[in-house]
Order: C-alpha cells, then sequence, then structure tokens
C-alpha cells in the first residue's frame, strides 16, 4: 500500500487492473484502517478515472455473493449518497411504489454515510432482518414484489472499510461504487449521482455493461430528481436537462423534502408519505422519481401515464401492501 500511496500522492493514476487487484487486497483486510483512509481520501482530492473506477467495480462484483434473480424482470432504484442534503428516503420509498405497480425491485443499499438515514437504517429500523439467502430473496420478489440486499452481506469489500467510511463521515469511491454492484445484476436501472462528472463516468460504464438503464442528477446537488430546480437524465442514446415545469409540476423548496436528524424521524416521515399523507411537494417527488424508473422499464410509457400509475399505488395503499408484506415474510 506504502508504494501505491506514494504514487497516488505524485498525482499518477491506476490502471483498470492495478484499481481491481488494490480493491481485492482492502477485502482480504491486508491495509490498516489508516491505510484504507489515506486511500480513499485521494479520491476525494480528485477525480476518479474510468478506468479505476471500473477496475473497483471488477473487483466487487468478483468477490460478491452472487444471487440470481434473473427469473425476475427487475429495477435497483439506488443513489450514490454522498450529496450532503439530507433528504428523506427517496430512493427506498420509490422502491415501495414501483413495487406496488406490480414491477419487482431488487434494492441495494447500505448504511447512510452522509444523510441521519440510509436505505438500510431505515429497512431496519421498520422490522426488516437483513438475508443474503437467495430462495428467501425470491420469495419476497414473488409475494411483495420487493426484495433488499444490503451490501456488506453481499460485498466483504464493503464490509471491511465499513468502520472506516463511518469514521470519516464523508462520501468515498464506494458510495459511486454502490449502485454499479448490485450482486443480483438487475435488468433495469434507475440510479441517481451527486455531480455531473460521475454522472458522465455511469453513463460510460453502464453503456457497456447494462442495456436499460437511466442515471439522474439534479442540477443544484441532489443524487436524485428533486424538482428543487432543472436536473439532467442520461440514458444509453440521449443526455438531456429536463425542469419541472416540462411535466406542469411546481418547482419546491429544499425545505420541501428535508429528511429529519435521526432514523426514527426519517422513519416518520417515511411512514407517513406512505400511508398517503405526505404533502404535495413530498408526493411530487417520490411520484415523479417513481414515474422514471416506469419508463426505465417501458421507455414508450409516457410521463403522464407512468405518473398516474404511480399515484394509484400510492394513494391506493398498494406500496403500503409492499412495505407490510415484505416485513412480514
Amino acid at each position: 500500500m506504502k508504494k501505491i500511496l506514494a504514487r497516488l500522492f505524485e498525482f499518477e493514476k491506476l490502471n483498470q487492473q492495478e484499481a481491481k487487484d488494490i480493491l481485492i487486497r482492502i477485502a482480504n483486510k491486508e491495509f490498516n484502517n489508516s491505510q484504507i483512509a489515506s486511500f480513499l481520501t485521494v479520491f476525494l482530492m480528485r477525480p476518479i478515472t474510468v478506468d479505476e473506477l471500473t477496475g473497483f467495480r471488477e473487483a466487487l462484483l468478483e468477490l460478491a455473493l452472487k444471487v440470481d434473480l434473473s427469473e425476475f424482470n427487475t429495477i435497483d432504484l439506488c443513489g450514490t449518497g454522498g450529496d450532503g442534503k439530507n433528504t428523506f428516503n427517496i430512493s427506498t420509498l420509490t422502491s415501495f411504489i414501483v413495487a406496488g405497480t406490480g414491477n419487482k425491485v431488487a434494492k441495494h443499499g447500505n448504511y447512510g454515510v452522509s444523510s441521519a438515514s440510509g436505505s438500510s437504517n431505515m429497512l431496519e429500523h421498520l422490522g426488516y432482518q437483513f438475508t443474503n439467502n437467495e430462495s428467501v430473496l425470491k420469495n419476497q420478489l414473488d409475494k411483495a414484489n420487493i426484495c433488499f440486499l444490503h451490501a456488506p452481506l453481499f460485498h466483504p469489500a464493503m464490509a471491511a472499510v465499513g468502520p472506516v467510511r463511518k469514521e470519516m463521515g464523508v462520501k468515498t469511491f464506494f458510495n459511486i461504487l454502490g449502485p454499479l454492484v448490485n450482486p443480483s445484476m438487475p435488468q433495469n436501472q434507475l440510479v441517481g449521482v451527486f455531480n455531473l462528472q460521475v454522472g458522465r463516468l455511469y453513463k460510460n460504464i453502464l453503456s457497456k455493461t447494462s442495456e436499460n438503464f437511466a442515471v439522474v442528477h439534479a442540477l443544484d446537488g441532489y443524487d436524485e430528481i428533486s424538482l428543487t430546480g432543472p436536473f439532467k437524465i442520461y440514458t444509453k442514446e440521449n443526455e438531456e436537462i429536463l425542469k419541472p415545469a416540462d411535466f406542469h409540476l411546481e418547482q419546491i423548496q429544499q425545505s420541501d423534502i428535508y429528511g429529519g436528524n435521526s432514523v426514527p424521524e426519517a422513519a416518520e416521515i417515511f411512514i407517513n408519505i406512505l400511508d398517503g399523507k405526505g404533502t404535495e411537494a413530498q408526493n411530487n417527488v417520490v411520484l415523479t422519481n417513481t414515474a422514471f424508473a416506469l419508463r426505465t422499464f417501458d421507455p414508450a410509457k409516457s410521463f403522464k401515464e407512468a405518473f398516474a400509475q404511480a399515484q394509484d399505488s400510492l394513494m391506493g395503499g398498494k406500496a403500503k401492501e409492499s412495505l407490510k408484506t415484505l416485513i412480514e415474510l
């Protein structure tokens, strides 16, 4: 590690194989926490390259505990995190609304790093028991239309660096990797990123590895469609900047999607929205993200049609029923 760090401190870049090898060694716990923290810090000081990110991704997927959910046509709805905005759990709520429409969601997630409550914090608080048992996950997909893959149970490298990431308390390249390394390899992905540079990286990598994806970034910094202003969306064929008015929706304030200071606070907001008692701003944000997820499945579907389908799932109690079934299972 000393030699690698010395090179990185001289502004050298890693090639794809070097990046893969070093992450495998980190997963094997060959280095101490100080060395790992130093390594992670390098990529906070400069942009990560496509080769480096591709190498890190290959390492995680090679080491991952694989689960075969290919009999289902699934989607992952996952943000990088690390935007520092502390919103309520938009992608997790969106996942249950998508599940409530009858589509299958294989959600990949972890504990929050730069927000009070990540998707794993939320589901654990609500009583969900993390598992990497394939038959259990398949049963959840079959009965609840959703299963949850808690990253540390599938990725030894993530487990190895978990304590260091928690101590650092800032985004690292593991935030960037999260949405790229769902061990079930879903056929569809709607992913959010915390800046445009990462958006371009994602488009580059996913264009080579995934047929059906959309990458979103709100231009004011959110790693999801926040409706607080314009957002950029990347697909395999296209890139465009859209704004709430394009969908006849009001632009909202940042305070409208605040997520609370603790997991119980975040859970109260989460359940309130799932009960159909969210504010218009909260509802519109999750429904818009859901509409884009449904359009990722089926690009021919109009936004208006997808939004109405999402609305029926949320306000008709289908999303809540999906959560209830998942917890019971």
